[in-house]
């Protein structure tokens, strides 16, 4: 079989795995059944998780099984990895509706037909009816108390408060790597480099009391040069749902990324070949823009299809020409004309506060229907809504309608 574990080292994706030798050897002689895991705490997957499904992508396509595990169950809990505070609970009707809409989304990326046919399980389906008694004597019995709290993500929340709830998610996910183990002779657990510590239980579970193999690795989660996680935007989150960011927005992002930041989408994002992604990471100065166009035009097609990519494309290409077609421009009913220039930014959600629409102004970076606005209290009017809709562009790249 092909060196896929090569192939994803080439392209960037493997961050760390738990037992390098024997995984790069078995990926050579077998079809591998691995997992993922997806906690539904929201109604769509954001851009972090199509880091996942890329590499679940690329594995199924080199003779792979994708299990997809939608977390009913542990998002009952909530992974501490990474927080600061509990997260919110859910209710059960929340969540189950939560798993059919990321059902869904995951169906676009990895294939459910043919021999290494991917399947969705839900680890509700096993972990709702476990009794407390035998789970804790069986699984509890594995992990000692010192071990768990020398990890990250407990030892950060010892003094803000680590709930006893919370630490069982360890305990539950690794428990989620047995059953697929039993069920499925599932023997690689694949997540975000945040995850190691859970990814981990998991495999040390299954060789304690199965003296089986059972395999772990991370990819690396996407970042900006300066280590923060990418797709943050003023409204939040960069959601998959076309419904929660459009994709006129989504491809915005991409074209609006930084300069060092365009390889590693094009690698981790894009099927492109790698040698087209190492011509077009290697553009400079202006003519890097086209690498992000490129980039833009790709990932959307991707989440969106090529029809809304196509649309994307030409509505970006339409606004930095200087032509006034507005037709897939993000597009926001204001509450009434009548109001601040201020409060019309807050609706549009282009900021996230008035404090940040002030700096904004003053720093000359906001423009209504091609006028700087320099006023910090200015009212918009009917005289701004002259063809039935008002323009507003935050720097250079991003622009709004106001209806």
């Amino acid at each position: 079989m092909a060196d896929i574990i090569k192939e994803l080292e080439d392209r960037g994706y493997i961050e760390q795995l738990t037992h390098e030798e024997e995984i790069r050897k078995l990926f050579q002689k077998e079809s591998v059944s691995f997992y993922i895991g997806i906690d539904p705490t929201a109604d769509s997957m954001h851009i972090g998780h199509f880091v996942a499904l890329m590499f679940a992508s690329r594995l199924q396509k080199a003779g792979h099984r994708p299990i997809i595990l939608m977390g009913g169950g542990t998002a009952t809990i909530g992974d501490p990895s990474g927080r600061t505070d509990m997260r919110q609970m859910l209710t059960r009707e929340q969540l189950d509706a939560n798993v059919a809409s990321i059902k869904r989304q995951a169906e676009r990326f990895v294939s459910f037909e043919g021999e290494n046919a991917a399947i969705i399980v839900n680890n509700a389906d096993w972990l709702l009816d476990l009794k407390y008694i035998d789970f804790m004597r069986d699984i509890g019995s594995q992990f000692t108390v010192s071990r768990m709290l020398a990890q990250e993500c407990y030892k950060n929340r010892l003094e803000t408060g680590l709930t006893f709830f919370e630490m069982g998610y360890l305990l539950l996910q690794s428990y989620d790597f047995l059953y697929l183990h039993d069920k499925y002779n599932c023997k690689l657990q694949i997540g975000g480099n945040d995850q190691w510590s859970n990814i981990i239980g998991g495999v040390e579970l299954i060789r304690k009391m199965k003296a089986e193999e059972a395999y772990g690795l991370t990819f690396k989660l996407l970042t900006t040069a300066d280590g923060k996680k990418m797709g943050k935007t003023a409204k939040g989150a960069l959601w998959l749902n076309p419904e929660r960011t459009s994709p006129y927005e989504f491809y915005q992002y991409w074209r609006n990324i930084g300069d060092t930041e365009v390889e590693k989408v094009l690698r981790l994002l894009t099927y492109l070949p790698m040698d087209e992604v190492k011509r077009l990471s290697s553009l400079k100065d202006a003519e890097i823009n086209e690498a992000k166009k490129v980039a833009a035009y790709e990932i959307t097609k991707l989440i969106h299809g090529e029809e809304e990519a196509k649309k994307a494309e030409e509505a970006a290409g339409a606004l930095f020409g200087g032509s006034k077609n507005t037709d897939n421009m993000p597009t926001t009913p204001l509450s009434s004309k009548d109001i601040s220039i201020l409060d019309a930014m807050l609706e549009a959600e282009l900021v996230s506060s008035k404090g940040q629409a002030k700096d904004l102004i003053n720093q000359g970076g906001i423009s209504l229907n091609d006028v700087k606005v320099t006023d910090i209290k200015y009212m918009l009017s009917e005289e701004d809504f002259k063809e039935g809709y008002a323009i507003i562009q935050k720097g250079k790249k991003v622009f709004h309608k106001l209806i």
